[in-house]
């Protein structure tokens, strides 16, 4: 025990002693919390249970809407596009001002992010053929891979939009936000089709993208800018939620009429502009933080394999239901139909197990993220240089 905290302690001061003085670690830990908000908020709000000769997928949102201010804390993907659009932006200037061409740093980029999604599918795929090989119904089967495949619709928008970065890069927010109030005008009030909210997709992730596109150039270096949106976008939500007939939950919840992510609704995006808003207020004590050495070390883990984590969340609770089975008694928490309080307290004993599982996927596919290039350098220095999205900035540069 004595020798594993001495190792840990060791490992603590290389990574803090490798990192540059000068880069921003606030950034890395709001790309970090924003990962494990997404993880976390999967696992507490879908339950696997079976049903009908099969598995079937309940949410404790439906059977306890008071629940919904869970999804207040624990939908942070608009941060993810936040730090993306700061990211992206930095980086992107920095390739051009090195004189890298558009095509280098775009395939830097993507690589980084879209290699684990390429292993996800492999395996899914032999998964997938083995589970119908062996006669589970198909509607479980659509199920596991409709819980799989959710997290890469996020990733597909954001590599879309980290690929537009020259284009996008400088664009007001308030002119994407007027496409999706637009849209839900034209949707809710107007009786429009349906379809049409599926441009809220790439809109309403456009709006925290391109605030953080506006966050590289500056444009939040006093707090004044940030508390009024923070009081504004916060407003809005409220009233949306309250008169305008929106869903208070700011995730999907099964059997709803609406929801505010499939696609993104005016009200999502109000409440994600918020939640950037209070980001950009809290950064520079979150910097503060982020000096404590293990406070870093354990933010620079996480990103050295966010894409790892991200992708394979889901994958890790599945493994774990499916292996729970096996006793052949339905497990509460586990097994049983998310509709009390007593399945959420049981949920969070499975916390840790969870995450113990996806411990061990991660061991398995890190390397996929990383490129299976074998470094020279030492693990420290690979972990601060390496970000899970992409390389988090330094003050005022990036790397390419």
């Amino acid at each position: 025990m004595l020798e594993l905290r001495a190792r840990r302690a060791a490992l603590v001061r290389r990574i803090d002693a490798a990192t540059p003085a000068d880069r921003d670690r606030a950034v890395d830990a709001l790309r970090a919390f924003a990962i494990l908000g997404v993880v976390l908020g999967h696992w507490l709000v879908t339950s696997l249970h079976p049903a009908g000769g099969g598995l079937r997928t309940s949410s404790p949102l439906s059977a306890m809407p008071w629940l919904a201010p869970i999804s207040w804390v624990l939908q942070t993907l608009a941060l993810f596009f936040l730090v993306g659009g700061h990211v992206g932006a930095l980086s992107h200037a920095a390739a051009r001002a090195g004189g890298v061409s558009y095509g280098q740093w775009v395939g830097r980029r993507l690589g980084r992010l879209l290699r684990p999604v390429a292993a996800v599918l492999l395996v899914w795929t032999v998964v997938v053929g083995v589970l119908l090989g062996t006669g589970v119904a198909s509607g479980t089967v659509r199920g596991l891979v409709t819980l799989v495949l959710s997290p890469m619709w996020f990733l597909l928008v954001f590599a879309g939009l980290t690929a537009l970065t020259p284009l996008v890069a400088r664009l007001n927010p308030l002119w994407p936000l007027a496409v999706v109030a637009s849209v839900d005008l034209w949707r809710f009030a107007l009786d429009g089709p349906a379809w049409i909210g599926w441009v809220n997709v790439l809109a309403g992730w456009l709006v925290p993208y391109t605030l953080g596109a506006a966050w590289a150039r500056g444009a939040f270096a006093r707090r004044t800018p940030a508390v009024l949106m923070l009081v504004g976008a916060g407003a809005a939500a409220v009233a949306l939620v309250v008169w305008g007939g929106y869903p208070a939950s700011m995730v999907g919840v099964p059997g709803a009429a609406i929801s505010n992510l499939s696609p993104p609704t005016l009200a999502a995006v109000a409440f994600g502009l918020a939640q950037c808003a209070l980001a950009l207020l809290v950064r520079e004590r979150l910097a503060r933080a982020m000096r404590r050495p293990a406070a870093w070390a354990a933010v620079a883990l996480v990103n050295l394999s966010a894409m790892t984590v991200f992708l394979w969340h889901q994958s890790a609770m599945m493994s774990v239901t499916a292996l729970g089975l096996l006793g052949g008694v339905d497990l509460p928490g586990l097994h049983t139909v998310a509709d009390s309080p007593w399945w959420m307290a049981a949920r969070l004993v499975w916390l840790p197990v969870f995450g113990l599982a996806l411990l061990l996927l991660w061991a398995v596919f890190r390397t996929v993220e990383q490129g299976g290039r074998k470094k020279r350098s030492s693990g420290a220095s690979r972990i601060v240089r390496t970000g899970g999205i992409a390389t988090a900035p330094v003050r005022g540069t990036a790397r390419a």
